[in-house]
């Protein structure tokens, strides 16, 4: 079993910026690809960005490309999100999101094998 584990979120001004974690325990070995989701209130849930654990690819949602960055350290079993230049329209619940070898790219909810808990992300004046 994998569990991932996120941090980071909170309360942001227009135009900051917050970096989330997400610490995976247990079998990591079997991840292919860690991601993360968002969901906003009435609004489906979205694809942020997803990166291939043992070769660093990079995928991005388009809303968030030139302003988020997700990277790896693969020693500390930890994946990161850099979020830039916020958004009112950025806040939602992020998940952290993985996938094993064989699935699908991680960009669906239904390519999803392990989710996070959430954090929350408020970018308010």
């Amino acid at each position: 079993q994998v569990q991932l584990v996120e941090s980071g979120g909170g309360l942001v001004q227009p135009g900051g910026s917050l970096r989330l974690s997400c610490a995976a325990n247990g079998r990591t070995l079997s991840l292919y690809m860690v991601g993360w989701f968002r969901q906003a209130p009435g609004k489906e849930r979205e694809f942020v960005a997803a990166i291939v654990s043992n070769i660093g690819t990079t995928y991005y949602g388009d809303s968030m490309k030139g302003r988020f960055t997700i990277s790896r350290d693969n020693a500390k079993n930890t994946v990161y999100l850099q979020m830039n230049s916020l958004e009112p329209e950025d806040t939602a619940v992020y998940y952290c999101a993985a996938n094993q070898a064989g699935w699908p790219t991680l960009k669906n909810p239904r390519a999803v094998a392990y989710w996070g808990q959430g954090t929350q992300v408020t970018v308010s004046s």
